[in-house]
């Protein structure tokens, strides 16, 4: 008998071993912690959405030297009062265009795609992905996620000023004298931010910065089940998971690589706990350091297990997830709220504790015995103690989720299910200038996710079983993968 990977039993028992010591490397001798040689860390935030905009100003006023920021959003003085005053934020107010301005723009976008990678395919059935009779709303109504992609890209691709602010805010990170560490702050329950943070994000990430920077994602969940969270957190599985990543780059081309180089965090809304705050908090601490190190962390759990140096950027799985959450040190004993499934268990978690003297110590004993309760973890919980003064906060991150541990996954879903093909259509973004609706199945490739909307050959190499968190009947075959030459749709690399 042999295990899942074809090996024996020694091999088996010595994967485990390995596994086991490299997640002790981490509690016991701290692998992860910063040398003398790292650091000191800038901090560069892009908020987007109204969520994003409060965390550039949680976090203008307690940034640490070298901190930069840029909030966008959509709608005349959605931005007023952020940071005020702060020269060190930048803010751009996407203006909401006219019906025949939008229009212009989308008939031209497969020119812009052109002008972004050469070897975009030109797809002779390419329409505006927005129907043509579509009100947009104003700037007090609510906004679908294919509206906002549209709005942005309109103003992205036409040079206007967010164009501008993203050279100068990229330059900010690239000539910093620290080590920057990239937050690309948005909610997933905001149309607005979960709808640019797809095109944004990899701009930023895959274009400005050309990958060097940790980018890192930090999304606020939304407080109770939504159907547009199921694109929202599917489009951000298949930029995230490396196997779902690789499928929808054979199609589209590697500018669509997962544009979160240091990994993403969900933190979630209980309604009583800020995740704002919780944000700004742990990004802030020890003026990045601790930031750093828990990537560093992360990393360290996702490389390949023969290659054990902590910085090496590890490749996400599906279970790319990882919850962040702060408590102040008085409920420290409490984790309740974070929408996990029960029975979640991952192989490491960590709390750090920043504060001073007794309360501090009650409140890292309190919060090593609350983890057990949402997290069964392979070796004990690390509580990291942090002296600061004031009254402190004690973070926690439970590393390695998927979607579908998620409490609110599959009551999504439920709520997506039944809704018509346009609102579909709209609570949609990523995909949709290339002509794929991503949560809906393939037209032409049986069993494959990405419906085109023009009814011709788009789709993304990803069974649409495992979009819908489904059990996927079958792996994806290099048969799979070679058809993507014989369709005719999508580029093998960008050039």
């Amino acid at each position: 008998m042999s295990d899942d990977h074809g090996h024996g039993h020694g091999h088996g028992h010595e994967a485990a071993d390995t596994a086991l010591a490299r997640i002790e490397a981490l509690s016991k001798e701290k692998v992860h912690h910063a040398g003398d040689h790292e650091g000191p860390f800038s901090l560069h935030v892009l908020g987007l959405g109204a969520t994003g905009a409060e965390v550039v100003s949680a976090i203008s006023g307690i940034a640490p030297p070298g901190f930069t920021a840029l909030a966008v959003d959509i709608g005349a003085g959605s931005l007023s009062g952020v940071a005020a005053g702060d020269p060190a934020v930048r803010t751009v107010e996407l203006p909401i265009p006219s019906r025949p301005d939008l229009s212009s723009a989308l008939n031209r976008y497969r020119e812009f795609l052109k002008m972004e990678y050469p070897r975009y395919y030109w797809n002779p059935n390419y329409e505006p992905w927005l129907p043509g009779d579509l009100e947009i709303p104003g700037s007090s109504a609510e906004m679908p996620r294919a509206i906002a992609k549209a709005i942005y890209g309109a103003e992205y691709y036409q040079n206007r000023e967010i164009t501008t602010a993203m050279d100068e805010f990229a330059e900010g990170v690239l000539t910093s004298e620290q080590t920057p560490l990239v937050v690309v702050a948005f909610s997933m329950a905001e149309a607005v931010g979960s709808g640019i943070v797809v095109e944004i994000a990899r701009h930023l990430s895959s274009i400005k910065l050309g990958r060097r920077p940790w980018v890192i994602g930090m999304g606020v969940l939304p407080q109770q089940p939504e159907a547009t969270f199921f694109p929202v957190i599917n489009e951000l599985d298949c930029m995230i998971d490396t196997e779902k990543n690789n499928g929808v780059m054979a199609v589209w081309g590697d500018l669509y690589k997962n544009p979160f180089t240091g990994g993403f965090f969900a933190v979630p809304d209980d309604g009583t706990h800020s995740p704002v705050d919780a944000i700004a908090s742990f990004s802030t601490a020890g003026g990045g350091k601790d930031l750093y190190e828990t990537l560093k962390a992360l990393n360290w759990l996702a490389v390949p297990g023969d290659q054990w140096h902590p910085a090496i950027r590890g490749e996400q799985s599906d279970r790319w997830i990882n919850l962040l959450a702060t408590r102040p040190p008085t409920e420290a004993g409490d984790l309740s709220g974070l929408g996990l499934i029960a029975g979640f268990a991952t192989e490491y978690a960590e709390a750090r504790v920043f504060g001073t003297g007794p309360a501090a110590a009650a409140a890292a004993a309190a919060v090593a015995g609350a983890i057990p309760g949402v997290a069964a973890t392979r070796v004990e919980p690390v509580v990291e103690s942090v002296e600061t003064p004031g009254d402190g906060v004690v973070s926690v991150v439970l590393p390695r989720a998927s979607k579908l541990d998620l409490g609110l996954f599959v009551p999504s879903r439920d709520l997506y299910d039944p809704l018509e093909w346009e609102a579909h259509l709209l609570m949609h973004s990523w995909l949709l200038d290339l002509g794929v609706m991503l949560c809906e199945p393939s037209i032409r490739f049986d069993g494959m996710g990405g419906e085109c909307i023009w009814g011709c050959a788009c789709w993304v190499v990803v069974p649409h079983a495992a979009i819908r968190g489904e059990s996927v009947a079958s792996p994806i075959s290099d048969e799979d993968v070679a058809a993507v030459a014989s369709s005719g749709v999508g580029v093998p690399a960008s050039g």
